[in-house]
């Protein structure tokens, strides 16, 4: 028999209660030391508030119907808010079009829970198609700022291309993440723009943004990367020189693009940053983490960048609406030194990864920099494994099963 309206939301209710209240422990198997991951997502399509997919009412959905259905929960921002771990989400609706959402947490780990409602977000007086990937900055002039990726159809595309579009970077700002007021889109030299981050301090006496510059960049062949550049206003911002401070690189993990997450952390070492890099391969495109350390006065130069990847996509995050990826514009600090990464698997789900601002250093640090040949990586294997033969009798444990050809 079909189960009686009040049966099936009491099921609904359970299962959801079950998933929002479900402990996250560390994964303890493995690891490279750097990062813990976690055993299951924290956002997820299924965490979404039944009242925002349910109409509840039995005379109007008597057969409690699912009304507004929800494809995924990715790519969000992160911050601390009155002792709450937030994230402001990427939420993707059945109709593929994506919204932002208020996530908490107690601890940043589990029992993430939406907010009443979603984010109104004002238009500019060019309505968005699509709007998504907020990075949230806690700006030294007081605001909280948000800046997103819009997109809206190409407008010179033919009528049968109906997939052309125009990206650009929308602006944002609140001082409670409940109210936001919308300022112009960022202007810049680049007829699109994706990933672009704002800066947390000024730059002599500029908004400093982090920027993506494709399609008609500064110079002919610069090849692209990440880029940055100031306007010496927020409201009507404008960036009229973008410098390229990391670029794309043949056959690295950012040989096809490569973009800046959240807001760089502030250390005593420099400023930490996290970025995702593509490459080809024979399954499509693969999206991974990687990190760099910039310096603290001039913030176009980068002191410290580790070859390869720092997180790439495993077990069950390979797979989703976008296979193979992982992306993240979200981490938060703790003041212990604590750090949370939150990143989104195959445009799909949420996930979180914790390690130290101390680890993060000495990782940035002393990591061998991807010097481009093979023959310069066996380089650095065979010195470390020389090291290490230096220091084997001082070692309490046995060293590496392996046989001596040499």
């Amino acid at each position: 028999m079909t189960p009686s309206f009040h049966e099936r939301l009491l099921a609904l209710q359970s299962t959801q209660e079950a998933l929002l209240a479900r402990p996250n422990s560390r994964q303890e198997l493995g690891g490279n030391g750097i990062y813990d991951r976690y055993e299951f997502p924290i956002l997820t399509a299924a965490h979404v508030p039944l009242t925002w997919r349910y109409d509840l009412n039995p005379q109007t959905n008597p057969f409690l119907l699912e009304r507004i259905g929800m494809n995924a929960v990715f790519n969000s921002g992160a911050m601390k808010w009155h002792d709450k771990y937030v994230l402001v989400a990427r939420v993707e609706g059945a109709d593929r079009k994506s919204f932002f959402a208020v996530a908490e947490s107690a601890n940043g780990i589990d029992n993430f829970r939406f907010w009443e409602y979603p984010i109104a977000l004002p238009e500019t007086d060019e309505p968005d198609t699509n709007v998504y990937d907020m990075r949230l900055t806690t700006h030294e002039d007081g605001w909280i700022y948000g800046t997103f990726c819009t997109e809206r159809r190409d407008p010179t595309a033919p009528e049968a291309d109906q997939s052309a579009a125009v990206a650009s970077c929308g602006i944002a700002r609140t001082k409670d993440l409940v109210t936001w007021e919308r300022l112009a889109d960022l202007k810049t030299n680049s007829a699109q723009q994706r990933n672009v981050v704002l800066h947390a301090e000024f730059v002599n006496g500029n908004y400093a943004f982090y920027t993506r510059p494709q399609d008609g960049f500064i110079e002919a062949g610069s090849g692209g990367g990440i880029g940055f550049g100031l306007s010496e206003a927020i409201e009507h911002a404008e960036v009229l020189e973008e410098v390229l401070i990391d670029r794309k690189q043949y056959h690295t993990v950012y040989e096809v693009k490569n973009g800046l997450g959240p807001a760089p952390i502030k250390t005593e070492k420099g400023w930490l940053h996290l970025a995702h890099g593509v490459r080809n391969t024979a399954a499509g495109l693969r999206y991974v983490l990687y990190l760099f350390l910039t310096d603290l006065h001039d913030l176009t130069r980068i002191t410290h960048k580790p070859g390869g990847y720092f997180l790439a996509p495993e077990v069950d995050e390979r797979i989703g609406d976008v296979s193979n990826v992982v992306f993240s514009n979200g981490w938060i600090i703790d003041e212990d030194g604590q750090v949370f990464i939150y990143y989104g698997s195959s445009d799909t789900r949420m996930h979180v990864a914790t390690s130290t601002v101390e680890k993060l250093l000495d990782y940035v640090q002393h990591t061998p920099a991807d010097k481009f040949t093979s023959s310069s990586s066996v380089e650095a294997i065979q010195d470390l494994i020389n090291r290490n033969k230096a220091v084997g009798e001082l070692a309490t444990v046995p060293l590496a099963n392996t046989v001596n050809k040499h």
